[in-house]
């Protein structure tokens, strides 16, 4: 475990908040730690209220806020007294807990303190970290883990047995800790959960967690070695995942995303000879239920799986004694000797945070057999974690998703103009988008940081003319998202203008492939994906004003453009019975694209005698057509309001004398 502590960088960050800020990104930034804002930490002061009276203060991660880049606005500060008034409760339900611990926030407006705030509050330390080191967890999740972690830590660590986070956690640390605690103890561990270590300074704690975890992970290489993957490669039938997507989201009630991880570890561990069984056995931490459910999918038989999640909750609720409503009973999960591993979630970004949290969870698996047998938490207290009320009324909070969440969309010729804009309009309509151009621009086009790719967007460099690239689209696009529901064929070039008896072989050749051959073949590697969308796949055409009003010197544009829509129009009958539904629009007059620099503009506007104001206006009802109006027309196509219209074509050109 490397100590990421520098005593220079460290002399930065004054005052104990600032020290706080910087010993738990430190945490943050190791995935064997802490996942995906998991983990905790706090440390105790003293604040001033208005009255300019100092008021004792548990400065606690705030909840929804991650450790790997916590601000100082990311801890609440609550009132030390009422924290500990209220671990002397005899009772307290989650749902009051967190109403009382809102009330004790000395800023109103602050994110909700963490359910463990009392507890942070309870441990007579300054500064207490807490993380789900995975170290610690696989020791845990075995039989006699408890006798493991005493030897390994002697009198130096406090064991608590497993008990939900919340009020009878801290109940429970009340209890125990006074009696336990001695002179040598540094820290504690939750069965099941993790650890926590505590210290006078921020550097203290930390380098005591790192210490810990160490120790545990040297037992770990000592006495349950994990073998290197040998190097597999994935020989997989992508389209199948496509059809395993919309049996899953069948069984949710609502599209999901599948993303496929096939490297050699995730292919090893679904390959596993007991992989069906040790799959079964729960989660490596209850706080992992929230996020994958409480057990994986093994294979692909969906029904199956959603079948015995209903009786599971039929048979907990009852247990339960208070009223539930079930989940949705899909997989988030998916082991298959195929695919490796294959997360699902209503998000880009749900899908890589069960991709991580599960690939983490195979070492621990494997680990634990090594240990004399993987053993995780019974049904029940997972069941209480995955139906927690504080989870729930989260989830009622959260209100309706956005119009596409779940769904793929792949724009071309997504680079610049229109295309560009109609990536924008689905990425706000919370679609993930595969956009592709030939320009390798495409490919951090869209919002990438540094150190961070938007999990949402997929740019890919593809010369659309080869079929070989356009399967290679599709792969990819199988492989991030699961599947696809919306295309937009975009992509096209408009070449000068000119005449017949000037145009030569090659030119009218090259505009047919980009306008027309290559939208074909994009039509005919999408229709199987199209065909299984968990809604039903809708393709929007760009076509041109030009198909119902064409122009002299455009005759290869043209007639490239009228070929498309016959395509679009073919492709409505034939793919009606599949309830893919296809729609054309006809932009024109578009100047806000590459093709329209100022200076052209200004060319133009002069030949027809007009200001460039007046030239952009040239149409009916005297508007600007921008790239943004055309992609919010496309999108809206994709979504409810064209639910039963295909083979349409709309213009979109402000009003055009020729084509009304």
């Amino acid at each position: 475990m490397e100590n990421l502590w520098n005593d220079i960088e460290a002399s930065k960050h004054q005052g104990i908040l600032a020290e706080r800020v910087y010993s738990s990104r430190l945490l943050g930034a190791n995935p064997n730690l802490v996942l995906h804002g998991g983990g905790n930490t706090s440390v105790k002061g003293v604040s001033q209220n208005i009255f300019g009276e100092d008021v004792e203060t548990l400065f606690v991660k705030g909840s929804g806020s991650d450790l790997a880049t916590i601000e100082a606005k990311d801890f609440v500060a609550v009132r030390m007294d009422t924290m500990l008034k209220l671990s002397r409760l005899e009772k307290l339900s989650d749902i009051d807990m967190a109403r009382e611990l809102k009330l004790a926030s000395l800023d109103p407006s602050a994110p909700a303190p963490s359910v463990e705030a009392i507890l942070h509050a309870l441990i007579p330390h300054r500064f207490v970290d807490h993380t789900h080191a995975d170290a610690i967890v696989a020791i845990t999740n075995t039989a006699g883990g408890a006798a493991r972690i005493r030897e390994i830590y002697g009198d130096e660590v406090i064991v608590l047995p497993y008990v939900m986070p919340g009020f009878d956690l801290a109940k429970l640390c009340a209890g125990v800790f006074p009696k336990q605690a001695t002179s040598h103890t540094i820290g504690m561990v939750l069965m099941n959960h993790g650890i926590f270590s505590f210290g006078d300074t921020a550097k203290q704690a930390y380098q005591r967690m790192i210490e810990l975890v160490g120790r545990a992970e040297d037992y770990l290489n000592k006495n349950a070695p994990l073998a290197q993957a040998a190097n597999i490669e994935p020989q997989a039938d992508w389209l199948a995942l496509a059809a395993l997507r919309k049996q899953v989201s069948t069984v949710a009630g609502f599209p999901l995303l599948l993303r496929s991880c096939s490297t050699s570890a995730a292919l090893a561990f679904a390959r596993h000879p007991q992989a069906a069984s040790i799959t079964q056995r729960g989660p490596a931490t209850p706080d992992h239920v929230i996020r994958t459910k409480r057990l994986p999918l093994f294979g692909r038989d969906v029904e199956a799986y959603a079948q015995a999640y209903k009786q599971s909750f039929e048979k907990n609720s009852k247990q339960a004694k208070q009223p539930l409503t079930m989940l949705d009973p899909a997989p988030r999960v998916i082991i298959d000797p195929e695919f490796g591993l294959v997360s699902a979630g209503r998000s880009a970004r749900d899908t890589q945070i069960v991709e991580d949290i599960y690939l983490h969870t195979q070492d621990i698996i494997l680990r634990g057999e090594k240990l004399g047998g993987y053993r995780a938490l019974g049904e029940a207290p997972l069941f209480s974690m995955e139906y927690w009320d504080l989870e729930q009324a989260k989830l009622k909070k959260a209100g309706a998703p956005k119009a596409f969440a779940g769904e793929v969309a792949m724009v071309t010729g997504a680079a610049s103009g229109i295309g560009k804009a109609c990536v924008q309009s689905f990425l706000n309509r919370g679609a993930v988008v595969v956009a592709v151009d030939i320009n390798p621009a495409i490919e951090t086009l869209f919002g990438n940081r540094e150190d961070c790719a938007r999990e949402d967007y997929l740019g890919i460099t593809a010369d659309l003319t080869s079929t070989q690239d356009i399967r290679r689209v599709i792969e990819q696009t199988l492989r991030r998202f699961g599947g696809l529901d919306m295309l937009v064929l975009n992509a096209g070039i408009f070449p000068g203008g000119k005449k017949i008896e000037a145009l030569s072989d090659d030119e009218w050749r090259k505009v047919m492939a980009i306008n027309l051959d290559s939208n074909l073949a994009i039509m005919r590697e999408a229709h199987p994906l199209l065909k299984v969308a968990p809604r039903y796949g809708r393709v929007v055409v760009n076509g041109s004003k030009n198909v119902p009003a064409p122009g002299p010197g455009a005759v290869a544009y043209s007639a490239s453009k009228a070929a498309l829509t016959q395509v679009a129009r073919v492709a409505a009958l034939e793919w009606g019975a599949d309830k893919i539904r296809i729609n054309l629009v006809h932009p024109n007059a578009v100047f806000d694209t590459g093709i329209w620099t100022p200076e052209v503009l200004q060319q133009r506007a002069a030949h027809y005698g007009m200001s460039v104001d007046d030239y952009k206006r040239n149409n009916v009802l005297r508007e600007e057509v921008t790239s943004k109006d055309v992609a919010e027309l496309i999108a809206e196509m994709c979504g409810v309001l064209f639910a039963k219209i295909t083979g349409a074509q709309v213009p979109i050109d402000g009003g055009n004398e020729r084509v009304i």
